[in-house]
């Protein structure tokens, strides 16, 4: 919440210009002179499930990227919701019986909030992995023998480190947006 700002108090000599603080907004981040949210503290990534004929990938991508990640029920996963921070980075993961894979990234938008009696946030399409990551493949692959995934399978939304954010990119091939060069090795060098 802004407060009130009080007249200035007359003064006699001009006081040198501060440079501008920036604004704390009600999420704790902050807004710089643009009025664009910044994260503040440490970025943490995360891994958000959802049933493809619930909510695709496509779904997310043709709502303009931004959707409302609710109807979360678990305690646990709630809590998860609860520490997700502005900026935050979240794998997309599709959940079910015949698709269960990294499909995408996308950002908090929005932290937690109350919304008919639940948890939710918002979140913005980041962009697409090059090549979905497969829950078989990250089974078998032994640098993600402690990731929470395959520790507690049944939560839908799980804190993901930073060693096992890194891994799941490389086995994806990172993802669009990710702000490296494209796979064919083309740069704005000549």
């Amino acid at each position: 919440m802004r407060k009130k700002t009080q007249k200035p108090e007359h003064r006699t000599a001009k006081p040198k210009p501060e440079p501008p603080k920036p604004n704390k907004t009600a999420t704790g981040a902050t807004e710089n002179k643009m009025g664009e949210k910044e994260a503040t503290g440490h970025q943490q990534f995360w891994l958000l499930k959802t049933e493809p004929g619930e909510w695709s990938w496509e779904d997310q991508a043709a709502n303009g990227g931004i959707t409302k990640w609710d109807g979360v029920k678990n305690k646990q996963a709630q809590k998860y919701l609860k520490s997700m921070k502005l900026n935050d980075l979240c794998f997309f993961y599709h959940s079910g019986a015949r698709a269960r894979r990294v499909v995408g990234v996308v950002n908090v938008e929005r932290e937690w909030y109350e919304d008919d009696g639940g948890v939710a946030v918002d979140v913005r399409a980041v962009g697409e992995m090059r090549m979905m990551v497969d829950l078989k493949e990250m089974k078998e692959d032994g640098g993600l023998k402690d990731f929470q995934l395959l520790k507690q399978p049944r939560l839908s939304v799980v804190p993901v480190s930073e060693d096992v954010w890194k891994r799941i990119c490389e086995l994806g091939d990172g993802f669009e947006g990710d702000a490296r060069n494209d796979k064919d090795g083309a740069s704005d060098e000549d």
